[in-house]
């Protein structure tokens, strides 16, 4: 702003510097001072002009000059405004909207006030927009946390209640889902409309404190000026006042009569008055001064000596009176050319900042709205057809293959009430229960929280002899025996493909992949699992299908990993509320597997527990791990119904925990194992 004068109002462009007459006021061309403000003309102290009276009267010294000496006017406030100019002086050139705007602002005597309350609205608006930010916050938090709780309250709820299994408990878990992620949008668009909220608070207040600063500096600047000019008004009085008393002395000095000094005195007044002057001489002034007897009982020489003083201190009073005016000038100049420009500038451009940041946080506003409903939508309906929209979700549910699912499981559940029984064949149409060719039944379906890979993952295999070279529904001892391996090999080999591909893919295990591709997976593996390299890209491409063929594995072996015989146990040890006796009696179970299942089991927990590591990443902690491979790892017998809803959380309870205390039981106790190992030896 410090050349702000320079640059626009004083450059060669414009010319904002107050024009007296053609160079200034008082300004002779012809002197070496010529382009600078000078003094108005002195004030002689006596003269035989017009009047013959030995002394030029105010109103004839003042209007004498190049410019009259301003004078307040009748109701004006403010600093009085020497005649200014705002034209373009030789140039063709159009003035911008904001010099323009600027430059008829410093040609009203009302810029400061007007500016003033125009960023008193704008600070009102301003803090009306943030109070809108705020709410509008307020009710989208509020909506994204009721719609989080809604939809694991209706999870926790269904889980525990008698509802339908099958496909619709996948589809129905998986919207819920989808629910929780739209409500994650909300709350983090309410976030941020929190933050805007802040941001405009703090505009408005920066903008109050401008706004007082400046209005303050114009304030004090305007009154420096009005008290130099009021000092200026009482030299020029005391000026006028003298110039009287001198006029008098002349007047009684030449004898006049009293009759031709009064008319010439009111003459004088009329002159003042016709020039804005105040009326300090008139008639009434002589008569009364001729009534006290000026001169009365006085010889020449006490009048002579009078004279004197009162000349003496004509010309005191007229320097007085001609610094008050060079100081009131220098002034005048100095607030209207620099000083206004300079604060109308910073005015305005607070007046600027507040109404841009207002429209910059509105269409913000606009655009982030804009955003999470699209967001929203694509969650919805996305444009990939291979991604799960909340229509593709829905339309997975099977009721027909559901409800043969059921049936199976009805059938072999022992409370179930028994009719008349069917002598002879079936009839053509109704499923009985299959048996696997050596008196059992098969396993009822084990349900988790994920979508099926196919409509076939609901069935459960009735187990595949280990001589067929298969892999899927093979028992699992037995296919460890074949291969003459500690751990399954397809086990190791998608486990190290999804750790080399999948360890930052968001929703590793928690999403399907194609079902085509996971069959084909399935049936590539069953035929030559040694071939199969799962690290080429034509399976590596997508590694959620190899997550999804992992998971199928796992679901079709004829007992799950956990066994039959240990359900129970696993199912009390969940339940203890108490960490680290749930951890301990959890432990002991664990320890009971099978060798077969307690090396896979090891091997498996310990691929979780990388994946659980990328929580950040993937999104997937122990507690979302739990709920995929929960049901599938710990699956109750067949006669007892196969699947209970009911013990679904506690199976996600005993995953979660084996997964989170994966160090303390597999690592520490093996660490433990090999140094008693050592010392037996020593």
């Amino acid at each position: 702003m410090d050349n702000y004068h320079d640059g626009v109002y004083g450059g060669s462009d414009f010319d904002y510097r107050p024009r007296y007459g053609s160079a200034g006021y008082g300004a002779d061309p012809g002197s070496q001072n010529s382009g600078q403000p000078t003094p108005p003309p002195l004030l002689m102290h006596a003269s035989s002009s017009s009047n013959g009276a030995g002394v030029t009267s105010p109103s004839d010294q003042v209007s004498g000059g190049s410019s009259a000496v301003p004078t307040p006017g009748p109701g004006q406030s403010g600093p009085r405004r020497m005649s200014t100019s705002s034209r373009i002086e030789g140039k063709d050139e159009p003035i911008g909207f904001d010099e323009g705007i600027l430059r008829g602002l410093c040609d009203m005597d009302c810029a400061l006030p007007l500016l003033a309350d125009r960023i008193k609205q704008s600070i009102a608006t301003c803090k009306q927009v943030g109070t809108f930010f705020r709410q509008r916050s307020d009710v989208e938090e509020k909506y994204a946390r009721g719609l989080t709780d809604v939809a694991r309250t209706s999870n926790e709820v269904y889980s525990k209640a008698d509802c339908k299994a099958g496909s619709f408990v996948a589809s129905f878990q998986a919207a819920l889902r989808l629910q929780e992620q739209l409500a994650q949008n909300r709350l983090r668009f309410s976030q941020r409309l929190n933050e805007m909220s802040e941001e405009m608070f703090a505009l408005s207040r920066e903008g109050e404190r401008q706004r007082k600063q400046h209005k303050d500096n114009g304030t004090r600047l305007q009154n420096i000026l009005q008290d130099s000019e009021t000092v200026m008004d009482k030299a020029k009085g005391r000026f006028d006042q003298t110039a009287e008393e001198l006029e008098r002395i002349l007047v009684a000095k030449e004898g006049e009569s009293f009759r031709d000094a009064g008319m010439r005195s009111a003459n004088a007044a009329n002159a003042a008055a016709g020039n804005g002057l105040p009326q300090g001489s008139g008639k009434k002034g002589i008569g009364k001064a001729m009534t006290k007897g000026l001169f009365k009982g006085k010889n020449p020489a006490q009048m002579a000596k009078h004279e004197d003083d009162v000349r003496a201190r004509m010309a005191l009073t007229s320097e007085a009176f001609r610094k008050a005016c060079l100081e009131s000038q220098a002034l005048r100049q100095e607030y209207f050319n620099h000083q206004l420009p300079r604060i109308v500038r910073l005015l305005k451009d607070c007046a600027d900042e507040l109404d841009n940041g207002m429209q910059y946080h509105l269409t913000r506003y606009a655009y982030m709205y804009e955003s999470t409903v699209v967001s929203e939508g694509t969650l919805l309906s996305p444009r990939d057809p291979e991604d799960a929209g909340m229509k593709a979700i829905f339309d997975l549910i099977d009721n027909r293959s559901d409800f043969r699912a059921y049936m199976q499981n009805y059938a072999v559940a022992r409370n179930a009430p028994r009719g008349p029984r069917r002598e002879g064949l079936y009839d053509e149409g109704y499923l009985p229960p299959i048996s696997n060719g050596n008196g059992n039944l098969p396993q009822p379906q084990t349900q988790t929280g994920t979508s099926p890979a196919s409509t076939a993952d609901m069935y459960v295999s009735p187990g595949i002899p280990a001589n067929s070279g298969a892999t899927f529904g093979v028992d699992l001892g037995d296919q460890l025996a074949r291969d003459g391996t500690e751990v399954p090999k397809v086990v190791i080999k998608c486990a190290e493909a999804i750790e080399a591909y999948g360890l930052d893919s968001v929703g590793i295990y928690r999403l399907s992949g194609t079902t085509s591709k996971v069959t084909a997976l399935k049936n590539a593996l069953d035929k030559d699992v040694d071939g199969v390299d799962i690290m080429d890209e034509a399976w590596s491409s997508d590694i959620n299908e190899v997550s999804g063929a992992l998971k199928l594995w796992f679901r079709e072996l004829p007992e799950p990993l956990l066994t039959y015989g240990l359900y129970h146990g696993f199912i009390d040890a969940a339940k203890k509320d108490i960490d680290r006796l749930r951890h301990i009696r959890l432990h002991e179970q664990v320890n009971d597997l099978p060798d077969p299942n307690y090396a896979t089991l090891k091997y498996f927990m310990g691929h979780l527990d990388k994946v659980r590591r990328h929580e950040g990443v993937n999104q997937m902690s122990a507690s979302n791990l739990s709920i995929v491979f929960g049901p599938t790892l710990l699956g109750a017998p067949p006669e007892e119904g196969g699947l209970k809803l009911e013990d679904m959380s506690y199976q996600c309870k005993a995953i979660e925990t084996i997964l989170e205390k994966y160090h303390e039981i597999f690592v520490e106790e093996e660490d433990e194992a090999e140094d008693g190992a050592a010392q037996a030896q020593q």
